[in-house]
């Protein structure tokens, strides 16, 4: 595609970002990808020069034309480029940002306007419920899924990087993009709240948008919870359908946010008069007993996980895949075979003790999931961590909801990245003692991850459950400036008890 094919697009799609074009105008390169970092240009590349909140790409630009980018795209004046940069097109926007997804959409043929695109968002449960939903269409139509967990085409299971949950704006057009060259009729997007304010998701057309709960996370970033609420509402604003949940005290600014935008709205949940309502949820040997009144028909399901809050993740999920045209009964049948998402609520070992994987890593999710795995007459005891760089507010908080929840905590490391670990450590301490917590006694201090959780073995007894929150399936431990590679659930694994004999 030519540079000025690309820069028509971005004119139809977003007039008010084009300042000028290209200098000087008689060059128009073909443009091989469009990319925003300038480690993954490649000859051809069109390098897109963003402003993160630490890096600023129109330093790199000399990089970017080194490695063999034909044009610029940056929200600079062209005297303040690096002299390389000046060398090759470049083309000046108002926002650098907010230009690139509409560039890369264009350049990977807008894939989702092909699509029948579901997002889904919310603070707690958006990956399971984005896995739900991909299973449950999967089973009637050729389904893709970008989710924190995994992406995969069907079957197959693609590379994700990183701990994204909505990955840039070039990635997701190319996912899409691969989506629709496979013949996908369906794709299911984990939208984040990142990737609504950093405009990561700006060119995707969404035909449904499903949405969780809602509580404060992620406030590093967005400041306050009206601000990520605002950014979590883009979606239904954009989506032709909303799917929310009625038990969740925010629906009411969710449903206001769609009607704004022009989307019909259906709900779920328990409270009567929902479209989806859930009329009971029973635990029954590893999975749950769900009575449901589905658009007015009564229907009896199983769904095999534990946990009774992914009864309303179910519930988003089913309601969604119903509006995309699902049979009932072969979606109920569909749900009965859902095998799982890597990292949570993955069962390592059921003997001596039992050994639980779980993403778990926010206040509200912790208590649900110590709640689902509690047993009578058996202990819980949990190692959790919380991130170093980010939101520093809910350590506190986790340390409290540890306490309560568990009979032992094991506080230790969850990516501290430069942030000393023994700073975080002792704020999740004094969330803990807040609660009655007593260090050495229901609570434990071990900086790192692998030693803690050999620890919480040592404390185990015969019948106990052990809850491993907060990194679930996440591949990389961020530890001082250095990136590990990180399994929880094959270390989990091979610390057991006889593990190496």
């Amino acid at each position: 595609m030519r540079l000025s094919d690309l820069l028509a697009e971005l004119r139809s799609a977003a007039p008010e970002l084009l300042v000028g074009g290209p200098s000087p105008l008689e060059v128009d390169p073909q443009v091989s990808a469009v990319v925003q970092d300038d480690r993954r240009v490649s000859p051809g590349a069109l390098f897109v020069a963003r402003r993160g909140e630490r890096f600023d790409g129109h330093d790199h630009a000399d990089a970017a034309v080194a490695r063999g980018a034909v044009a610029v795209v940056g929200d600079r004046q062209e005297e303040r480029l690096p002299a390389s940069g000046r060398k090759v097109p470049y083309v000046r926007v108002v926002d650098a940002k907010r230009a690139l997804p509409h560039l890369a959409a264009a350049f990977h043929g807008h894939p989702s306007r092909h699509l029948n695109v579901h997002g889904v968002t919310g603070t707690d449960g958006k990956t399971t419920t984005s896995f739900l939903l991909a299973h449950l269409l999967g089973s009637s139509f050729s389904t893709g899924l970008v989710s924190t967990a995994a992406v995969r085409l069907g079957d197959e299971v693609l590379q994700l990087e990183g701990h994204f949950t909505t990955p840039e704006a070039p990635e997701v057009q190319a996912y899409l993009a691969r989506f629709t060259e496979a013949g996908a009729t369906h794709a299911v997007l984990e939208s984040s709240s990142h990737g609504f304010s950093q405009h990561r998701l700006d060119a995707v057309q969404y035909a449904v948008g499903v949405v969780t709960n809602l509580s404060p996370e992620h406030l590093d970033h967005h400041k306050t919870v009206e601000a990520y609420l605002e950014a979590k509402a883009t979606l239904v604003r954009r989506a032709r359908t909303a799917v929310l949940n009625v038990d969740d005290d925010h629906w009411p600014a969710f449903e206001r946010a769609a009607r704004e935008g022009g989307a019909k709205v259906v709900t779920y949940g328990t409270s009567e008069g929902a479209d989806l309502r859930l009329l009971g949820v029973s635990p029954s040997s590893g999975a749950l007993d769900l009575k449901l009144d589905v658009f007015g028909e009564r229907r009896t399901a199983r769904l095999p996980m534990v946990g009774r809050y992914n009864a309303w993740n179910a519930a988003g999920a089913l309601a969604a895949a119903r509006i995309a045209g699902l049979d009932l009964d072969a979606a109920l049948q569909a749900l009965d075979g859902f095998a799982g998402v890597p990292g949570r609520m993955q069962v390592v070992t059921t003997g001596p003790f039992t050994v639980i994987v779980d993403f778990a890593h926010t206040p509200p999710a912790l208590t649900k999931a110590l709640e689902a795995t509690r047993r009578p007459g058996s202990r819980t005891i949990v190692v959790i961590g919380s991130a170093g760089e980010r939101d520093p507010g809910k350590r506190g908080p986790l340390g409290a909801a540890a306490t309560e929840g568990a009979d032992v905590a094991v506080f230790t490391e969850e990516d501290s990245r430069s942030e000393p670990v023994q700073q975080i450590l002792a704020a999740m301490a004094a969330g803990a003692e807040s609660k009655g917590g007593v260090r050495g006694v229901t609570y434990h201090l071990e900086p790192d991850r692998e030693r803690a959780i050999a620890l919480a073995y040592e404390l185990a007894a015969p019948g106990d459950v052990v809850v491993l929150a907060g990194k679930g399936h996440e591949a990389t431990l961020e530890r001082d400036g250095e990136t590990l590679p990180w399994d929880e659930a094959a270390l989990a694994r091979s610390l057991l008890p006889g593990a190496g004999a």
